[in-house]
């Protein structure tokens, strides 16, 4: 059924401009729909388009406790240019002490096991509690972020969490979002300008090499499909 509304989600809004799709979300589904932001340059033009139309869309994000403090820098920002509230949803405490005191604070580079294991109890536990009651999922998914999302629509329901998701920069490219920032002046991590494309938890983030894949800066200890979890794709 949920697969069926996204579908009718996407002839609806197939001539739409994403401002357009945003406002109409937002008065077709009150109080129900919801942006998570990790403050990358996708989110932070999705932020932009958001504010500067004031649409009463509920933004939120995920604290791990191991961000860079440039990610903080430029939250602090957003909220202050934009005037708006983005809410933090964190860890369970009890989880993460847990983990540590049986693994140590690092276990994620142990196994791909370890890892998911930490993503899930930083990130994925937390994004649950943060969707639920929701019904729109907008994300800053691009097709050319991944091989794993060169197929995905502009809507799709995510069985996983129950919630049908917008991905509206969908077919944008690399280029076109950082143009819109500097056309925008749109705050941005000061961790894009040292090559980092693709910026998460910062002992598991790195910067990229000339050539590399755009996800190749996260977890690249590993040969696994680079996801945590919070996006099945």
């Amino acid at each position: 059924m949920s697969s069926t509304i996204a579908q009718a989600l996407i002839e609806k809004t197939k001539n739409f401009s994403i401002e357009e799709t945003l406002a109409f979300l937002a008065n077709e589904y009150q109080n129900k729909v919801v942006f998570s932001t990790s403050f990358g340059q996708e989110d932070q033009v999705i932020t932009a388009l958001i504010a500067s139309k004031d649409l009463p869309i509920a933004i939120f994000t995920l604290d791990t406790g191991r961000l860079f403090q440039e990610t903080y820098d430029v939250f602090h920002k957003t909220i202050k240019k934009y005037k708006i509230e983005i809410k933090t949803h964190f860890p369970e405490a009890a989880s993460v002490e847990d983990l540590l005191n049986k693994k140590g604070p690092n276990s994620f580079y142990e196994s791909v096991g370890n890892r998911k294991e930490c993503c899930f109890i930083r990130k994925v536990a937390p994004l649950s509690k943060a969707l639920n009651g929701n019904e729109i999922w907008i994300t800053g998914l691009r097709a050319e972020q991944s091989e794993n999302r060169n197929d995905l629509p502009f809507f799709e329901y995510d069985a996983h969490f129950n919630i049908i998701k917008f991905n509206p920069l969908l077919k944008w490219t690399l280029e076109e979002v950082q143009s819109y920032i500097e056309d925008n002046n749109v705050p941005q991590n000061a961790l894009h300008k040292q090559g980092f494309v693709s910026i998460g938890c910062a002992p598991c983030t790195r910067a990229i090499l000339p050539g590399e894949d755009i996800r190749a800066g996260r977890w690249w200890w590993e040969s696994s499909h680079k996801e945590c979890g919070l996006h099945q794709k």
